[in-house]
């Protein structure tokens, strides 16, 4: 698989996460049947931005941490974004991650 379809299946999976919810790095890998691919994800993630419709707010890591905040120009664009979904956000943390976080390989089943 090329890198650029990886990133496009990537965006593929992000477009499917409902407002209001999170996702990580690692489980979007995971669904694609690349477990150990987050860092991957994450590069797809930060190009993202030039992909329509892709709401790359909605993907932190493992933790919640909003560890991809930087790309998106205002460092506190991507917090505003979250809190705007009701999703709460303190010191780059999603605020009860375990209850906002959406797990393609649960959510996705066929």
């Amino acid at each position: 698989m090329s890198k650029e379809q990886f990133f496009q299946d990537v965006y593929e999976v992000v477009r499917l996460i409902p407002k209001g919810r999170v996702t990580s790095y690692g489980a979007i890998a995971a669904y694609l049947g690349r477990k150990g691919s987050a860092r991957m994800v994450g590069w797809a993630m930060n190009h993202s931005h030039a992909e329509e419709g892709v709401p790359a707010h909605r993907v932190v890591n493992r933790q919640g941490l909003l560890t991809g905040k930087h790309h998106f120009g205002d460092p506190y664009r991507m917090q505003e974004l979250l809190e705007s979904e009701n999703i709460g956000v303190e010191n780059d943390q999603v605020l009860h991650f375990e209850k906002y976080f959406w797990d393609p390989s649960e959510e996705l089943k066929l």
